[in-house]
């Protein structure tokens, strides 16, 4: 997720989360773990296999995101407002995914922003909502710290910007999707923990 650690959270400074517990089914495989020099953090390097998501979506930017104009906690609000999470079809678990991808260049252009989850079908699309690919490929998975929604996602965020201008990712960033995954862990709002997949060639 492209966002400053300063921003506003998923949700706006109020986050809410699924309530149900659930499992990630989408395929992973462990390539390996990159140890980084001076740190105790270990991204693990996942293949992931390609997967569907079906949800709503909208174009912004860091620029815009560091404004009260942001859109990212405004796509939060109605994710769940509209009752969103329940009316995805054909969907295969409880989790949601939080999808950064149509980069127009890099962390400082245009992205879309994703909210949804994952599905076994796309041949039905709500009217409003939108069907996605995650793409197969290989991403650098760095775990939140746990805590407030609002407060650790943006700072692991951070610790990928930093890892990034390091080249300690464990390959350059693809730029083509990356995805926050809201799981079990983040049923508490106030004692959350989210893994981030960032796409690395």
């Amino acid at each position: 997720m492209e966002r400053r650690a300063s921003s506003p959270g998923p949700t706006g400074g109020t986050p809410l989360s699924p309530s149900t517990s659930s499992v990630l089914t989408f395929s992973v495989l462990l390539l390996s773990t990159v140890v980084l020099q001076g740190s105790g953090m270990q991204p693990k390097i996942l293949g992931v296999k390609e997967f569907s998501v079906i949800g709503i979506e909208a174009r912004t930017n860091n620029a815009k995101e560091m404004t009260n104009g942001g859109v990212i906690p405004k796509q939060w609000n109605k994710f769940f407002a509209e009752g969103i999470p329940a009316r995805v079809p054909n969907k295969v678990n409880e989790t949601i995914y939080a999808l950064y991808t149509d980069y127009a260049s890099d962390r400082n252009g245009d992205y879309t922003f994703f909210i949804g989850a994952e599905v076994s079908g796309t041949a039905v699309i709500p009217a409003g909502m939108v069907a996605k690919k995650v793409p197969v490929g290989k991403y650098a998975v760095i775990s939140s710290a746990r805590g407030p929604v609002q407060k650790v996602v943006p700072q692991a965020w951070q610790q990928v910007w930093g890892l990034e201008d390091e080249s300690q990712l464990g390959g350059a960033r693809t730029y083509r999707t990356d995805f926050e995954v809201y799981d079990q862990r983040s049923r508490d709002p106030q004692d959350s923990q989210i893994d981030i997949f960032v796409g690395i060639k």
